[in-house]
């Protein structure tokens, strides 16, 4: 740089300025110089084009060639003393080179020449800077002499962005001087000069400067000065400030904005229009005042998202500063002073819903301050804001209701022209909506709750919540009325929108609603224009349809939650205080509806909104029934019946819309109420699919006929990937399991296409892979039995595939068995599942399979759930003889050792066999049998459970059950017994029994085995049948009839008797001949119950014919009796008597004549709609994470409850705890049935919220025994909930054969 000529120098100029424009913005951002130093040091940390830059490139070549030659040989130098052992690394060499460069001479030269290089150019650009800047003032004076005043047309005071300015940084002499200069006193284009100035300098110079209270003051003074352009250019000042500036220093400007606006309407020589006389937004002054008002406003939005990285006490500047202004209240010197407008009227035109309080309390960090400011100082604000909302309504339920403040507004709002005047009226409605997002944002937190009661003037009594809440709920009444064309009125500016629009917050808030809706007062005042419709009463609603779809939004959302159901259908604490009514919410919605569904209400028919009403109350029902206990209060009004008549009604009214012709006028009117009529249909469709809720409401839904349009309906919006319907959060799980538990249901979804869609896409899954994977990336090898790609379809088919789905699907049906199957052969339905995956038994079957052996588990997973249902295992052992085939398989599976032995291969398929025979071919519970895992252990024996492949079974499987001593000699059951064999049968003897019996029970519950519970069921049941009272069936209905020949008993029955004398043999219960006496058991059965069995026409293959199933309660007594034939026959003849019987013996009820006809010949057992039902709806009660865990995996409490008490519980308790089962039943109720599942799912309950979490809990429930579960333990806990329960459950159970369906 010797060599420096002028061309070097505009060289670098021009590179320097390059660098200097690109790093502008991070400049100018600066709050300081010494920032602004900070930037450029550490530019090359913080700026990715750094390197890019044409100065940096010509620093680095110039320091590369200036001392390149010395750091090479420093490098070299350190090298070879690095070969040589003496250094220590790259790190001391880079530091070495460093130092020694920096310590030579030419080093110093370098630095030395650059310096006085780079001031020659930088002292060139200042210079030219300062000319420019001198030129740039010239030129402002010029333009400024030929400008004429005007008014700003636009919408925001900051739109000139002051970023496209130059900065002019200034000592503290010079921003003295021009805080002189911008003195009142001085002239007026001095002021000017001095502001034009003052713009172009950084905001943290000037409000950092030691003259800024007076320069405060002087900002102050010049935003009331009459000029416009000179106001607007403080206003800039503002505005540019807030944008760039920290908060420590934007606050106090901010805070001396809101004081100059409060001064300014607190002085009576400013203008402020009144109230009469409306805001004229064309008028200088109020320009100028909205200008102001809308900056304050900006910032207000903008703060919150940045105050919490700096002192509270800066927040609480901005909040108190702000909330003083609203508080400000103009007084006048004048007797009667006209209604100055105060600064929340324009508060509220630049903010009509008060985003600005919105954003302010969202965090919990504002939101205290705020609170706490409102709490302490400023509660007048919350008084005026519900005091403008009481105006409100009194100025709605005025005479001139019809022309409310805000229908001037709504036509405002239509037009396509800008407004701009604002009447009185239009004021005070906006001001009503500013107060009411206010109150709405308030009333979501508790602190904010707290702020109530208020007084409010002129009112003696405190406002509290609820009246607040019923104040919104009259506004909803009153609001003006909608006309027929689209206006403000149906947006978001339509007042009873609004006022939902804040319910709906308060509704979804679970502390909100228990304090602000939940109460008796709300919901009849919710109620009240409902009662005068049905009453025929002279109702004032504006709008009557779109009041009602507002109201009914509200009611589905209350219903929604437990706390909101539980208030609508059994009330609050005081009963209701509509005259002349006592029925709760529930009774008077539901009527609503019918008479909606009848299209019976005067006032609404032939309105074009009804069917959208009659939708929107429809859900509301929707959200009760779909509940047990909301079902119950609803099911006299039979609403399901009104819905599938109303859908039929609507089908036919849909067909009959004439076809449009293109042309006619009336095209967009048939298309609009065709459109109308489809969304109706299906609203109808998925309320009456969602009765499929709950057992009992499956019922209801079996009995309007249209179960397969419901199924099908669902299945259309699966093949969509929509939601089962508008509520359901879990997809297709709970409703599929529901549907499926029962005949009819699974017939159903066979014939909507479900049951082939879903082992389609199993197949898919399984076998086929996802078509989007492409070749180049293969699928990961399985690690499990079930893969997760599978979980999905291996969950949905045991849900799917209950008892009395698999024999409405296999049932009387053969295995394909095909010689060939082709490889692009998919299955479509059940027994293509079982051919395919669970019998692979032939070598076209194997060699059909893609992989084998991750499908064939799968198959024999699905199996091994399947036959944990004791009815579905001796269906697929009498059809399949699936034992033969398990063993063949294990046969197969074997390799040649020496001499005649031979050994069984160990792999996945063997031990997965190993375990399905041993668990179908052993009975037994948790201590009975010995199940063998499914899984390899570590070791030189991996297996060490012995594999067979023929019977018997290896011992080792079977647990040892040694014969119990009798326990006659026991006191208390021998004076049980004595009571019962010599019974004084006064009042109250069978409580008395009751009683001894619960106490045997508690205190020794071992003794209650053997003969002894023999002894005391048969001696119990005889006395009940002798008792008139007792008997819940007529005694001529029970003889069996000599004409009725039995030939023999079904291949199932057969199964079922070999495995009940394997069972009682094992347990040491039975001798050699009881199998003929079992025999002879199950064909008097059959003898006394085929009478009782009604005649009915249907599709059905469970009802075609006697009972299908085994006889698992015959069973149990015929153990019980120890094989005693003559006993047997005569206890099952008396106990048919009872009513217990019809929910302990399964055949007793089978199609029966006992039964209504609907009931009967939907095949469904009032163990499922009646037991089951009280199941989920206790369950809900009294374990509610288990009822949700149950809700979350998509099963139902409902099916594995009817699955447990359909085989008595065989396989899951063991023989001592049927016995304690079957004999609390027949001594307690029946509905202890019910409290004893709720029991289990208590024992259970940790178990279960671990499977939920898993995955797996169906198959957790199906396959795995009741662990540690005894009676006993739980008897109290039972007799805690038939203090509770007994009088309904009791009651619906007695009611079984005058079902309300």
């Amino acid at each position: 740089m010797s060599h420096f000529s002028s061309e070097d120098e505009a060289l670098l100029q021009s590179m320097l300025r390059q660098l200097l424009q690109s790093v502008k913005e991070k400049i100018t951002g600066a709050p300081s110089v010494e920032c602004a130093e900070e930037i450029l040091l550490h530019l090359e940390e913080t700026d990715e084009n750094f390197h890019n830059y044409e100065f940096v490139k010509y620093l680095r070549q110039y320091i590369s060639s200036t001392l390149g030659s010395v750091i090479e040989e420093e490098t070299e130098k350190c090298t070879s003393a690095q070969n040589q052992g003496e250094g220590s690394g790259y790190d001391t060499l880079v530091q070495h080179v460093t130092k020694k460069t920096r310590e030579s001479k030419e080093y110093k030269e370098m630095m030395h020449s650059l310096k006085n290089v780079m001031m020659i150019v930088v002292e060139s650009l200042i210079n030219k800077f300062e000319e420019d800047q001198m030129h740039y003032k010239e030129l402002q004076r010029k333009v400024k002499t030929e400008q004429h005043s005007s008014y700003y047309t636009d919408n925001c005071s900051d739109s000139d962005s002051s970023f496209n300015q130059s900065y002019t940084f200034m000592n503290q002499e010079q921003l003295q001087q021009l805080v002189e200069r911008l003195d009142p006193a001085q002239p007026k284009e001095v002021r000017q000069e001095a502001m034009q100035t003052l713009c172009s300098a950084p905001p943290s110079d000037i409000l950092n400067c030691e003259s800024w209270t007076n320069l405060h003051k002087h900002l102050a003074a010049a935003l009331s000065d009459p000029d416009s352009s000179f106001s607007d250019k403080v206003l800039k000042f503002y505005a540019k400030t807030f944008s760039s500036s920290p908060l420590n220093m934007t606050r106090e400007l901010f805070t001396s904005l809101a004081k100059y606006l409060e001064l300014y309407f607190l002085s009576e020589d400013n203008y402020v229009p009144t109230l009469s006389m409306g805001v004229d937004i064309s008028n200088p002054d109020v320009i100028r005042l909205l200008k102001k008002i809308r900056l304050l406003n900006e910032y207000q939005r903008e703060v919150p998202s940045f105050w919490i990285r700096h002192p509270e006490k800066y927040m609480e500047e901005i909040m108190e500063s702000t909330l003083s202004l609203l508080s400000v209240k103009r007084e006048s010197s004048h007797t009667v002073p006209p209604k100055c407008l105060d600064p929340v009227y324009f508060l509220a035109l630049v903010d009509f819903k008060a985003v600005w309080f919105k954003k302010w309390m969202h965090a919990y960090y504002s939101r205290t301050v705020v609170l706490s400011l409102l709490e302490k100082k400023y509660k007048p604000l919350i008084i005026a804001s519900v005091e403008q909302c009481v105006s409100y309504l009194e100025a709605c339920e005025s005479a001139a209701v019809g022309t409310c403040w805000s229908n001037s507004l709504s036509k405002s709002h239509n037009s396509n022209k800008q407004k701009h005047f604002y009447t009185g009226r239009e004021l005070q409605y906006i001001y009503f909506v500013h107060s009411l997002s206010l109150l709405g944002r308030l009333l979501i937190y508790k602190q904010g709750r707290r702020l109530f009661p208020i007084q409010l003037k002129n009112k003696k009594d405190l406002m509290s919540l609820t009246d607040l809440v019923l104040m919104f709920t009259r506004l909803i009444y009153c609001s003006p009325n909608c006309p027929k064309t689209l206006n403000v009125h149906t947006g978001n500016y339509s007042p009873a929108g609004l006022i939902t629009d804040v319910l709906r917050i308060l509704c979804d808030r679970k502390e909100c609603a228990m304090e602000c809706l939940y109460s008796n007062t709300v919901i009849e005042a919710l109620l009240q224009p409902i009662h005068y419709l049905l009453s025929g009463a002279e109702v004032r609603l504006n709008c009557p349809e779109r009041t009602l779809i507002y109201i009914a939004d509200i009611l589905a959302r209350i219903a929604a939650v437990d706390d909101g159901l539980s208030l609508l259908l059994y009330g609050g604490e005081r009963s209701s205080a509509i005259e002349g009514s006592s029925l709760r919410g529930a009774h008077i919605i539901v009527q609503f509806t019918k008479k909606l569904l009848g299209e019976d209400i005067t006032v609404l028919s032939g309105s074009e909104m009804l069917p959208v009403l009659k939708g929107a109350f429809i859900f509301v029902c929707h959200q009760m029934y779909s509940t047990c206990e909301g079902l119950e209060v609803l099911l006299p009004y039979h609403l399901h019946l009104s819905i599938a008549e109303a859908w039929k009604k609507t089908s036919l009214l849909s067909e009959r819309i004439p076809t449009p012709i293109a042309g006619a006028d009336c095209i967009s009117s048939v298309s609009q109420e065709s459109q109308s009529f489809i969304v109706l249909e299906e609203t109808l469709l998925d309320d009456l699919l969602n009765f499929a809720a709950t057992p009992k409401g499956l019922l209801l839904l079996q009995n309007t006929g249209m179960v397969n349009e419901c199924v099908t309906f669902m299945f259309n919006r699966f093949t969509k990937n929509l939601q089962v319907s508008g509520c359901e959060k879990f997809g297709y799980g709970v409703i599929v399991s529901q549907v499926a538990a029962t005949a009819s249901g699974a017939v159903a979804l066979q014939h909507s296409g479900f049951i082939k869609a879903l082992i389609t896409e199993l197949w898919g899954v399984l076998e086929c892979g996802r078509d989007d994977i492409r070749v180049t990336h293969p699928r990961s090898t399985p690690v499990d039995p079930i893969d997760r790609s599978c979980q999905k379809s291996f969950l949905a088919l045991i849900n799917l595939l209950s008892y009395p789905a698999v024999y409405e699907l296999i049932g009387d049906q053969e295995i394909p068995n095909k010689p060939e199957y082709s490889l692009r052969e998919v299955p479509t339905d059940t027994i293509d599942i079982i051919d395919r995956l669970v019998i692979v038994n032939t070598d076209a079957k194997i060699h059909s399979l893609f992989n084998y052996e991750q499908s064939h588990i799968f198959g024999l997973r699905l199996l091994n759930v399947l036959c944990c249902d004791l009815d579905t295992l001796l269906l697929l052992e009498s059809q399949y003889k699936i034992s033969k085939v398990l063993l063949d398989a294990q046969k197969e599976n074997t390799l040649d050792t020496s001499g005649s032995s031979r050994e069984f291969i160990i792999d996945g398929l063997s031990v997965e066999r190993n375990h399905i025979l041993v668990r179908i071919n052993l009975v037994g519970g948790p201590t009975e049998r010995i199940l063998p895992p499914r899984i390899l252990h570590k070791g030189d024996d991996p297996y060490p459970w012995p594999m067979f492949s023929s019977h018997p079974l290896p011992t080792c499987y079977l647990a040892e059950f040694p014969r119990k001593t009798d326990a006659r000699q026991d006191s208390d059951v021998s004076k049980l017994l004595s009571a019962l064999k010599n019974p004084d049968k006064q009042l109250g003897w069978i409580e008395n029994i009751q009683r001894q019996f619960c106490e045997i029970m508690e205190n020794k519950p071992n003794v209650m085995s053997g003969t002894n519970l023999a002894e005391l069921i048969e001696k119990f049941v005889l006395h009940l049948s002798e008792t008139p009272s007792e008997c819940y069936f007529s005694g001529r209905e029970h003889e069996a009839d000599a004409n009725v020949t039995i030939k023999n008993l079904s291949p199932v029955q057969q199964l079922g008797i070999k495995m009940t004398i394997g069972y009682g043999k094992h347990l040491n219960l039975l001798k050699e001949n009881a199998e003929n006496d079992l025999f002879q058991v199950l064909m008097y059965c059959e003898k006394l119950l085929k009478p009782q069995q009604a005649s009915v026409k249907t599709s059905l293959r469970g009802l075609q014919g006697g009972y299908a199933s085994y006889d698992w309660f015959a069973s149990s007594v015929f153990l019980i009796m120890m094989g005693n034939r003559e006993k047997m026959l005569t206890f099952l003849h008396q106990f048919s008597h009872l009513l217990v019987s019809a929910f302990l013996w399964i055949p007793r009820l089978h199609s029966s004549i006992h039964l209504p006809v609907d009931t009967a010949v939907s095949g469904i057992h009032p163990v499922y709609f009646c037991s089951a039902h009280y199941v989920e709806m206790l369950l809900k009660a009294e374990l509610p994470l288990v009822s949700s865990a149950f809700h979350m995996s998509g099963f139902t409490p409902s099916q594995i409850c009817q699955q447990w008490l359909t085989q008595c519980f065989w396989n899951y308790m063991d023989w001592s705890e049927i016995c304690h089962y079957i004999a609390i039943c027949i001594f307690l109720g029946p509905d202890y049935q019910i409290y004893l599942c709720i029991s289990v799912f208590k024992h259970l309950q940790q178990e279960i919220l671990q499977h939920t979490q898993t995955q797996d809990l169906q198959v957790f429930l199906k396959e795995e025994a009741l662990h540690g579960f005894q009676v006993s333990d739980y008897f109290r806990y039972m007799e805690s909930l038939a203090l509770t329960y007994r009088p309904v459950l009791l009651r619906d159970m007695r009611n079984i054969r005058v079902q309300n369906t």
